[in-house]
């Protein structure tokens, strides 16, 4: 199967693709989503482009692995994105992806423009697919 993966945040949104039959995923693209009806064209649009058997959206969990209100819009929200796209859309929790994204941004050097949000969507991703390292 071919997934595609978000990590969703309020002002922009990462993402990334994968597939099950090598474990791995890709950061592809950063796109400015600052409100619902600009995320579901995004998605729509990275859909299309990547044909994607799955979406992945990355669930922000507590610490002590509670679901707080951000962890319940987020589960509302990936609804809203299966009934747009008619895809199944699964969570994975998310914890400290974002500071691994950075971290693994920091060893790679400098890179042109903004993909840490791109590189967390593929963390998120290899997780969900069981390749987390």
């Amino acid at each position: 199967m071919r997934y595609l993966a978000l990590d969703l945040g309020t002002k922009r949104t990462g993402v990334a693709v994968g597939d099950d039959e090598t474990g791995s995923a890709m950061p592809l693209a950063v796109v400015d989503t600052p409100d619902e009806a600009t995320l579901l064209a995004a998605v729509t649009k990275q859909v299309e482009e990547h044909g994607p058997d799955a979406i992945i959206v990355g669930l922000p969990l507590n610490m002590d692995g509670s679901e707080g209100k951000p962890a319940l819009e987020t589960r509302a929200l990936a609804e809203r994105i299966a009934a747009h796209t008619t895809l199944p859309v699964h969570v994975q929790d998310e914890r400290l992806t974002s500071d691994a994204a950075r971290r693994k941004m920091a060893e790679t050097g400098p890179v042109r423009g903004r993909r840490d949000d791109a590189i967390a969507a593929s963390i998120i991703l290899e997780e969900y697919l069981g390749g987390r390292s």
